[in-house]
């Protein structure tokens, strides 16, 4: 046995015994860290301004501190972009993580020592918990590649900032460098054609044992392998054996990953987020990824079915059942208190608390991780009929295709219009750029060849009137979805 392998039973057992202390004891635990977050935070700036010193309890911490997205918390974020200190943790953050933002441009996530560690620290147990529950210690003596962001940041502002994958790039542990792909040289390559090919240039002729990324884009590096080579992934690295992956649903990309792959592999569902580490799977057989109660992060849970209303119900872990759509909100060690990160959750078992995402608290179309609300999309139609001005439409709604017949998958639009558009080319063309100029993660996929340019579909007079009433929902307050994840509806569109 490789030593490698050896320390790394060694070292899994260890941290799987760890995680079973901790998620045998889930409520006391969650308490445990709710103090410690309040005590580290108490005298920032957040901290007085919500009277962190009087919190005894659940219900006070509910009293004095409201559910909030970015745009609430983004003054308090301000002034940590502006150099200030002990503003929302104490001290200052080491980074910002970058994200696409909703309504005002791009959102600055802090990442702080302590929330940092611990995005790091599930990572790893991941992969340790995957090698006891499977047995396969193997790929540590191979190559394993993380297609992932450019690391280099962006180290003008009084605090740098980047991408997360990114930024934990540069933490990877020093015994896996050796066994880390692409170099970094080529992971600071900013233009994703290049990349990939520079990446397989590197690849190929390596033992590659574990493959990580976001599907749609392995998949464009699979299918280029296969271009290149003419072999499947399991001819050109016979000892891959582990797909590890986040971000978007895997399921509708696992048919043609084992076609292009030539077998099947297991595959390894984390859920990180530029907010925190937030689960991972744990086991191969179990559905649902185990829920990281000792990470940093106190969790909260508002049904989503009561998410508008004026006053949801909002619970701790203690409370909440299984197979109920829960809007997640995290209070963290990196300063966000009471967020609402978006996401919605269901629990698949409450003894380990396993969660499972089902999608977003607002309609998005997000199959490829581009993560398109309807914002963007209601905006982009908008531009383009003050260009197109003949233009006239009923309805619209927003669906991925993901198995188109031939070419690149894209988005559909299926329009209903009153007043068709003279020329439909220039109508769709000015859509999409508008789409692209509004959404940075779109832009990369239709730049990165993974999405071609979207596909207008349009219908005929009546059909989402038709639609509504066989849903029973004709009139009153009912909308059509702007977007939708999946085809549900666009299929019985074109059908009907």
């Amino acid at each position: 046995m490789n030593i490698k392998s050896f320390f790394g039973k060694i070292i899994a057992k260890r941290d799987v015994a760890l995680t079973k202390k901790w998620s045998t004891n889930p409520v006391e635990t969650q308490h445990k860290v709710l103090h410690q977050l309040l005590k580290t935070a108490a005298n920032t700036a957040f901290g007085k301004d919500h009277h962190f010193s009087k919190i005894n309890n659940y219900e006070d911490f509910k009293a004095q501190i409201p559910v909030r997205d970015y745009e609430d918390l983004k003054p308090y974020v301000e002034r940590v972009k502006n150099g200030e200190k002990d503003v929302l943790w104490k001290g200052s953050p080491l980074y910002f993580a970058k994200t696409s933002g909703t309504t005002s441009g791009a959102k600055y996530i802090p990442l702080t020592k302590e929330s940092l560690g611990y995005q790091i620290k599930a990572a790893k147990s991941a992969l340790l918990h995957y090698i006891i529950d499977s047995g396969n210690h193997h790929f540590i003596n191979g190559k394993m590649i993380f297609l992932q962001g450019s690391p280099e940041l962006d180290m003008k502002p009084k605090v740098p900032n980047g991408r997360l994958s990114g930024i934990v790039a540069n933490f990877v542990p020093s015994y896996l460098q050796s066994n880390r792909l692409p170099s970094y040289k080529t992971n600071c390559i900013e233009d994703w054609d290049k990349k990939v090919n520079t990446i397989i240039e590197e690849t190929l002729p390596e033992d590659m044992r574990l493959i990580s990324g976001i599907p749609s884009w392995v998949q464009v590096y699979f299918e280029r392998l296969q271009e290149k080579t003419g072999k499947t992934i399991c001819e050109i690295f016979p000892n891959f054996s582990l797909f590890v992956f986040g971000g978007v649903n895997y399921e509708p990309y696992r048919k043609k990953f084992e076609e292009l792959i030539g077998k099947k592999v297991d595959s390894l569902e984390l859920y990180p987020a530029s907010e925190g580490f937030i689960a991972f799977q744990d086991k191969q057989d179990e559905k649902g990824l185990l829920l990281l109660l000792d990470y940093g992060i106190f969790y909260e849970f508002i049904p989503a079915d009561e998410f508008y209303d004026e006053d949801p119900t909002r619970i701790s872990l203690r409370q909440v059942k299984m197979d109920i759509n829960y809007v997640l909100i995290l209070n963290t060690n990196a300063g966000l208190w009471g967020y609402n990160i978006g996401d919605t959750v269901a629990f698949t078992s409450l003894e380990p608390y396993r969660i499972i995402v089902t999608g977003r608290i607002k309609h998005f179309t997000s199959a490829f991780g581009e993560h398109v609300i309807a914002k963007e999309v209601e905006e982009a139609i908008r531009l383009a009929m003050q260009q197109c001005t003949e233009v006239e439409l009923s309805e619209f709604t927003v669906a991925p295709q993901t198995e188109p017949s031939e070419g690149l998958p894209y988005h559909e639009w299926l329009i209903e219009f009153a007043t068709e558009a003279k020329d439909t080319a220039l109508f769709t063309q000015l859509i999409d750029e508008s789409l692209q100029a509004q959404n940075s993660y779109y832009k990369d996929l239709i730049e990165g060849k993974i999405l071609r340019q979207l596909k207008i579909s349009s219908l005929p007079k009546g059909t989402f009137h038709k639609y509504m009433k066989s849903q029973g929902k004709l009139g009153g307050q009912n909308k059509i979805p702007r977007l939708a994840n999946d085809r549900k509806i666009a299929d019985y569109l074109v059908k009907n």
